[in-house]
């Protein structure tokens, strides 16, 4: 557990320099901005592509492990749902708080350090976890608020769906690495030393830009936030334990990389979709910070349970 907790320090230490230069206004907002939006499209799918590319799609998909984490993050899904039904929140509010519970910052955190703890091994059943999050979950909240709002299931809600998922790098990196991986092409030199060095400013600059994000959060309806961080914290890395170790079993690797996935805090991108729609942006903010700060304990003790670590 000591020496989990020593190796994800530098990740949250990275974090807390964003953080610190948001808060003193080093950093401001429209920078915090076109940096998370750098990373965004470029280093980060520079690195997933490269990945992708240099693996073969067997080795990627794995059946069980997207129904096990599926099952695991539905069923934390449908408890967060519940409960805030049962507050009488509306339809709305509550899938803002149901994605707040159930999607982690599998993108900006935890590809890059699960690549560090565990490898470029885990980089086939990361990028399935990210897949089910964006394509599942992402589409999800968008068909819930547009039917709450008496849009429904038209032809409108699902092209905005479609086109929202077309124009994510992440699902756009994941498909052309797969492509590239199964026309069997190898890298020429240059274009690999190209995506290293571009890639190689993804796991920096994504996590600067999460703590430089985080200074702008407020910590408004912490009961509520608080709630949602457990939920995401602790209920979903148990929901998904139990989808991927007992429901669909998977190997004791791919089972430890799930778990410690569904470990990670609040994404960002949930208070983008909130703040969006103008639904409970608020709410999605201070679970974002609150999940994050406590993150820093959860997530190594989490890891260490998965790992077996002592």
């Amino acid at each position: 557990m000591t020496e989990i907790f020593f190796r994800t320090l530098p990740f949250f230490a990275i974090i807390g320099l964003g953080y610190w230069a948001g808060r003193t206004r080093f950093f401001t907002e429209e920078a915090t901005a076109f940096l998370t939006k750098f990373v965004f499209f470029f280093p980060l799918s520079a690195m997933i592509f490269r990945f992708a590319a240099n693996l073969s799609f067997a080795e990627i998909f794995d059946p069980n492990l997207i129904l096990g984490y599926l099952a695991g993050t539905l069923a934390v899904y449908a408890v967060a749902t519940v409960v805030g039904l049962l507050r009488r929140q509306d339809v709305s509010t509550t899938a803002v708080e149901a994605q707040c519970a159930a999607i982690g910052n599998v993108g900006f955190l935890g590809i890059p350090m699960m690549v560090i703890l565990f490898g470029e091994a885990s980089v086939g059943p990361m990028m399935m976890i990210l897949a089910v999050d964006l394509v599942v979950f992402s589409s999800l909240i968008v068909m819930l608020i547009n039917a709450h709002r008496g849009a429904g299931l038209s032809l409108a809600t699902l092209r905005l769906v479609g086109l929202g998922l077309l124009r994510n790098p992440m699902i756009l990196s994941i498909v052309a690495g797969l492509v590239w991986s199964g026309a069997e092409l190898p890298i020429p030199t240059p274009m690999n030393d190209f995506l290293a060095i571009l890639g190689g400013a993804a796991t920096p600059g994504a996590l600067f830009a999460i703590g430089a994000s985080l200074a702008s959060k407020s910590a408004e309806r912490i009961e509520v936030a608080g709630w949602l961080s457990f939920a995401k914290l602790v209920l979903h890395p148990l929901c998904v334990a139990a989808g991927v170790l007992w429901l669909m079993p998977v190997t004791p690797f791919s089972a430890t990389i799930a778990i410690a996935a569904a470990s990670l805090p609040v994404a960002g991108n949930v208070y983008m979709l909130a703040q969006h729609y103008g639904v409970a942006p608020q709410r999605a903010s201070a679970a974002i910070l609150i999940s994050t700060v406590v993150s820093i304990l959860t997530v190594p003790l989490v890891i260490a349970w998965a790992s077996g670590a002592p």
